[in-house]
């Protein structure tokens, strides 16, 4: 797959889910939960014990039915690694020309992490293929709506502070998707499943407006 048809396949629910935990077992064990679920796009956090292996794993054991990615990349040579543990998509909490070149040189898209305009525009010079902001929860979904006036070409993924409830507002003010981590993966399998299954109904009808306003403008 070319990066750009990863990008979309990996953004395609509007949610990434990120997973973040102490040991490869549990990572392991809640990536199966929320696949399970429904989920086709997933974060594993390099911050987790034996990441590498974990991503390793899904990726062998999913295939082509889900896209797995790393998380918290750092820099250049987190980056490679992750690439050839088979990560298909690259996220940080901040923005490294050094990770967006490296992970394109092996045809992979870069979600780096942005807070500001500054930044955004600095992140799309770079090629980043999606923004991820972060924390979200230091704006909210109107000041996205305003930043996406000015920079309606920067294709942002709020990030930190995202909730079920809250996921739908931001998708509404011109999000492309939403990662969300901890808010997805409490609790057991039928309540994350349950949780799944009604974030990505939510989702759904807040995209409406959107393809509806892109229908008009034809």
């Amino acid at each position: 797959m070319y990066r750009w048809e990863i990008t979309r396949s990996a953004l395609e629910q509007r949610v990434f889910a990120i997973v973040r935990s102490d040991s490869y077992e549990r990572v392991t064990a809640l990536a199966d939960t929320l696949l399970g679920a429904g989920i086709t796009s997933l974060e594993i956090s390099l911050t987790t014990p034996y990441a590498l292996d974990a991503v390793a794993t899904l990726r062998r054991e999913t295939g082509e039915d889900c896209i797995i990615g790393a998380g918290t990349v750092l820099d250049a040579s987190a980056a490679r690694a992750a690439v050839d543990a088979g990560a298909r998509f690259l996220v940080s909490p901040a923005l490294d020309a050094e990770v967006i070149s490296t992970g394109h040189r092996y045809g992979v898209p870069v979600f780096p992490g942005v807070a500001t305009p500054t930044e955004m525009v600095r992140a799309l010079e770079l090629g980043a293929d999606a923004l991820k902001l972060f924390p979200a929860s230091g704006h909210d979904p109107g000041w996205l709506r305003d930043v996406r006036a000015a920079l309606p070409q920067a294709p942002l993924l709020p990030t930190g502070g995202v909730t079920v409830e809250n996921a739908p507002e931001w998708i509404a003010a011109g999000a492309v998707a939403c990662g969300m981590g901890s808010a997805l993966t409490e609790g057991d399998r039928e309540a994350v499943a349950k949780r799944v299954t009604v974030l990505l109904q939510r989702l759904e009808e807040a995209a409406v407006p959107d393809r509806a306003r892109g229908r008009r403008g034809h």
